[in-house]
């Protein structure tokens, strides 16, 4: 007599679970998750203003700001052709430099040769909404291209310790700003199979006196259709002209992390 095949519990618990990730390998994700880390070089300059009046410091020959590298993160929500992502990006420099110029920062006074200490701390949220005007989905290959309107919020904030000559500490002044800029641009996406696929994007405005412009380009990896990997490169050309704080900077550098998407 053949004998019978017993489905245990956690054949069965396997067998849907195997189901379930050949079902997805073709479905598109609705919601996303990325964390990863973003290295990033700094240019520009940087000035603390009193009635329109500072010296614009530049940020490597002056301070010699060091490269900032920080964890990143991306919540998205995609249904049909919209899509809707949060990024959160903290940026942190800071070094020791001795000025090239004479002037002033916060209404205190400096010279050439002063040693100087300084951070340049933002917080960069980002949050995007983008429509997908061609969204072929249903294609060996698979291409998405839309128009993205955003809202980057920089929390930014600058520190200059002065220690002069001596290294004893002359002064010691902070200034920050909260400036939303909104920016308009594209976002497109290429895959050339469920499992890689490259991501590009760019958006650009000035403001009130700010002005933001953020392009990136990244490639992502899914061996698995539920979890996979991703890297890239991005570009920040920032302006921050408040009443006392002005940031003039551009940053760059390459990303990777880890996606997960349902």
């Amino acid at each position: 007599m053949p004998s019978k095949c017993k489905v245990t519990p956690w054949l069965a618990t396997a067998l849907l679970f195997l189901f379930t990730l050949s079902s997805t390998a073709f479905a598109d994700e609705l919601l996303s998750f990325k964390a990863g880390y973003q290295l990033l070089s700094p240019e520009g300059s940087i000035a603390g203003t009193v009635n329109g009046v500072g010296q614009k410091i530049d940020v490597g020959r002056d301070l010699d700001l060091d490269d900032s590298g920080g964890l990143t993160g991306e919540v998205a929500l995609q249904l049909g052709n919209s899509r809707l992502a949060f990024n959160y990006l903290p940026i942190s420099f800071s070094g020791t430099g001795t000025l090239k110029v004479n002037g002033t920062f916060n209404g205190q006074s400096f010279s050439v040769n002063d040693r100087v200490k300084s951070e340049l701390d933002i917080a960069l949220y980002d949050i995007g909404y983008t429509y997908f005007l061609l969204n072929l989905d249903d294609l060996p290959s698979r291409l998405q291209l839309g128009v993205e309107l955003a809202v980057k919020i920089a929390d930014a904030e600058v520190m200059l310790r002065n220690l002069g000559t001596t290294g004893s500490l002359i002064f010691e002044e902070k200034e920050s700003a909260l400036v939303p800029i909104p920016t308009i641009g594209v976002r497109g996406r290429v895959a050339l199979a469920d499992f890689i696929g490259l991501v590009g994007r760019v958006g650009y405005m000035e403001y009130d006196n700010n002005q933001f412009l953020d392009a990136e380009a990244q490639v992502e990896f899914s061996p698995l259709p539920t979890l996979g990997l991703y890297a890239g490169y991005r570009y920040f050309d920032l302006k921050i002209d408040e009443s006392d704080l002005f940031v003039e900077t551009e940053f760059s550098g390459p990303f990777g992390g880890l996606l997960v998407r349902f």
